[in-house]
């Protein structure tokens, strides 16, 4: 398994694209989102200085079949839709990659993670080429699992010492009291959980340096 953060450009002949692009200003969070046949139905909050025109060019506009203001306040709305061109819905249901939202759309641009196989990553990237989204990678980062970064002593020790508050703050665990719950000697229960630590911060390191 592997999750990858991809920042796409959507067609400027898209309703999310022409509207975003119109209203670089806007951000347009996708809370919710289903394909059906070849439309698209989503939930969307829209933040912006003047909303009412935004509005207007979404309901207007051909990519949009049914627009539904579920509430409003002076700068943000959420909105139900219905949409010709769900590009996005379309090519992550071909590749079979669950799409982690919300989602947010700037000036034309959609930034999101995604988590999945690599298999089914490269077929998300090959249906994107398909229907014309170009995309960038910003990151793509293997997920290890805790099985395979601690041993299986360090990690009954870790998961102990967080159930007894060990790593509370205060500590209503002493080391001693832990040792003697997971029946090793102190020293050893140091060393082991000195180890995991340094294995944990390594891997947390490795991973917002990816980022």
């Amino acid at each position: 398994m592997a999750t990858a953060k991809l920042t796409l450009t959507l067609p400027a002949e898209t309703w999310i694209g022409d509207v975003s692009t119109t209203y670089p200003d806007a951000k347009f969070r996708v809370l919710a989102a289903l394909p059906a046949d070849d439309i698209g139905v989503g939930l969307l909050e829209l933040t912006a200085a003047d909303l009412p025109p935004i509005l207007r060019e979404m309901d207007d506009h051909d990519g949009i079949v049914h627009l539904d203001l579920l509430r409003a306040s002076d700068d943000t709305c959420l909105v139900e839709f219905e949409t010709t061109d769900p590009l996005l819905l379309l090519s992550v249901q071909e590749s079979a990659v669950p799409l982690e939202l919300p989602l947010t759309i700037t000036d034309g641009d959609a930034t999101f993670e995604v988590t999945a196989a690599r298999d089914r990553l490269s077929a998300l990237a090959t249906q994107l080429d398909l229907f014309g989204v170009p995309f960038e990678v910003e990151y793509v980062r293997e997920m290890a699992s805790s099985e395979s970064l601690l041993t299986d002593r360090q990690r009954r020790l870790v998961r102990t010492a967080v159930e007894c508050g060990y790593y509370d703050s205060p500590r209503t665990c002493t080391l001693t009291e832990l040792a003697a719950m997971t029946d090793v000697a102190k020293s050893t229960a140091s060393e082991t959980l000195h180890r995991a630590e340094g294995t944990i911060i390594k891997r947390y390191v490795t991973d917002e340096v990816a980022e």
